[in-house]
């Protein structure tokens, strides 16, 4: 199944005090109670954190945005954590899974000094608990669902998953922090249902407040790891970029992660912290930006002429122009710091190439392909990399091929892609959790197919209907080796499927975070989020909590 990341809107409201200029800015925003002033007042060591992302629910089983998964690894812990450098380290386990010889059965030993936010204990039945709510409830249930047969209390604080077959990801599938637990006590009329207003974890922070416009977190006196090094956090939500952009220059909040804003403040903003004026924090880029062809109806089922459009795509020239240099070129699917990924599989800008192919395919001698593309209107990247590249195509192929650029809302889009109706559509991807399974088996992956049709499954949800004999079998078969031999085929499938082209990479999104320059340097996890416990104003380091 197919999860598209989406951007969402809240708003906020800052005090008259704050000059003319910066009140024209924030003009429209309607609500932020934090920010009351040009210098806000706040509780020593409270740190404003904003973002565009706004939170509708804090309940794990409703979590598929990059929002609710920056606040919930505040609130919750999970099973596993994926490092800074990529390693996975125990979080409520105490150490990696025992399989058992053929590999259906994962065996996880819990800690035991972990209470959650109420006071209760957290224990193998509380684990199992939440395991199984969100199997049931959860938006991303699948994800455990599809892999986990059943899940089993085999000690007080030891715990065993049934699996549906062999799977490798395992601890990094248990890092992704919507499986962290919640409370059976307090969650116990909400077995079946989300509880939105409120979040029972065993994180380092507690919800003292909450609405969907704005969070305020305290530490958790109880926790039972590294206390948060600052006196609790706010997390509010601006409704458009300038905002963001005017809040964080004019020092009205702490910290600005990169979500929802426009790439020209993205540049600004790193602009100043090269001069000094901010702390900038880039974390693992892990959301692809690609174009999926469909490929099995006319034109696109002609590999010919996929071949020719992915030799007539100028990836740095659409960077530099469209994303003013932020977001890297980009020729493969699977993100390059994670094992199994290929470099530069896809092929590579070569107008002469390309040129010879369409010529193959009949056009270029007074007649001209043209190529329907469907972009993501409300998303203004979007429109520029559309329109750099009908001018790209124009200057390089234009008595070859025509692009022919539609925007359309992205809703209606996504709804589209599936049905077949979008020739050629541009989105991007990122990842439940940090593998390169969780990059192919949502783009490639087939319930059914006909030769090199897929009539059911992800490939079709992904708009390329595309698929090859024994694909699916090899993605099945990666999910169950380790080590050498996984990596291997996971290659060998990148391989397959950038001969076919059925999808184009264009670039790759990294999560960026922007600091006042009075708070310590922002970091990243392994798995995208800021490590909200570590921010800490470096002038005022008294006013932490020990």
């Amino acid at each position: 199944m197919l999860r598209i990341a989406g951007l969402t809107d809240l708003p906020g409201r800052l005090s008259q005090r704050c000059g003319p200029r910066l009140a024209l800015v924030l003009a429209t925003l309607l609500l932020l109670p934090t920010l009351t002033a040009c210098q806000p007042r706040r509780p020593p060591g409270v740190l404003i954190v904003a973002t565009k992302s706004r939170l509708d629910s804090l309940d794990p089983a409703a979590a598929s945005r990059v929002g609710i998964m920056q606040v919930l690894s505040a609130l919750g812990d999970p099973l596993y954590a994926i490092a800074p450098d990529g390693r996975i380290e125990p979080r409520l386990a105490t150490a990696l899974p025992q399989l058992s010889p053929d590999g259906r059965r994962a065996r996880i030993r819990l800690r035991q000094d972990v209470l959650f936010h109420d006071g209760t204990r957290f224990d193998a039945e509380a684990m199992a608990f939440s395991l199984r709510r969100f199997m049931a409830i959860g938006t991303l249930g699948f994800q455990l669902s599809d892999r986990v047969r059943a899940v089993r209390v085999t000690g007080s604080h030891e715990l065993e998953l049934e699996l549906k077959q062999p799977f490798s990801p395992l601890p990094r599938l248990l890092s992704a922090i919507f499986l962290t637990p919640v409370s059976p006590t307090a969650y116990r009329a909400y077995r079946d249902k989300p509880l939105a207003d409120r979040f029972v974890g065993t994180g380092p922070y507690q919800v003292s407040f909450f609405s969907p416009q704005q969070q305020r977190l305290s530490p958790w006196p109880r926790y039972w790891g590294t206390r948060p090094r600052n006196g609790g956090l706010s997390l509010v939500t601006l409704s458009n970029s300038t905002a963001l952009f005017g809040a964080l220059r004019s020092g009205e909040v702490d910290l600005l992660l990169s979500s929802g804003l426009e790439i020209d403040h993205q540049r600004a903003l790193h602009r100043d912290a090269q001069a000094g004026r901010l702390r900038e924090a880039i974390g693992p880029a892990l959301e692809i930006g690609f174009l999926s062809l469909l490929s099995d109806q006319p034109p696109l089922n002609s590999a010919l002429l996929r071949q020719a459009i992915a030799h007539s795509l100028d990836r740095r020239t659409l960077s530099e122009r469209a994303s003013l240099g932020i977001r890297v070129p980009l020729r493969q699917l699977v993100p390059p710091s994670l094992p199994g990924s290929a470099a530069d599989l896809w092929p590579a800008y070569n107008p002469q190439r390309a040129r010879q192919l369409f010529r193959q395919a009949g056009y270029c001698q007074g007649k001209r392909f043209s190529l329907p593309l469907t972009f993501r209107s409300d998303i203004p990247t979007d429109r520029l990399l559309a329109l750099t590249w009908q001018a790209q195509l124009r200057r390089d192929l234009g008595d070859c091929i025509s692009l022919e650029p539609t925007g359309m809302e992205s809703t209606t889009a996504y709804d589209q892609l599936g049905k077949g109706a979008l020739v050629m559509f541009f989105y991007d991807w990122s990842a439940d959790y940090p593998d390169a399974e969780n990059f192919l088996v949502p783009l490639l992956s087939c319930e059914q197919s006909r030769g090199n049709r897929c009539l059911k499954g992800n490939s079709a949800l992904s708009g390329s209907f595309w698929s090859a004999p024994g694909l699916d079998a090899q993605l099945q078969q990666s999910s169950q080796l380790t080590g050498a031999p996984r990596l291997a085929l996971l290659r060998a499938i990148q391989r397959r499927a950038a001969a076919a082209t059925p999808y184009l990479p264009v670039w790759l999104t990294a999560p960026v975070a922007w600091a006042r320059p009075q708070l310590s340097p922002p970091r990243f996890d392994g798995s995208g989020r800021v490590l909200l416990g570590e921010l800490q104003r470096r002038d005022a380091r008294r006013e932490a909590r020990p």
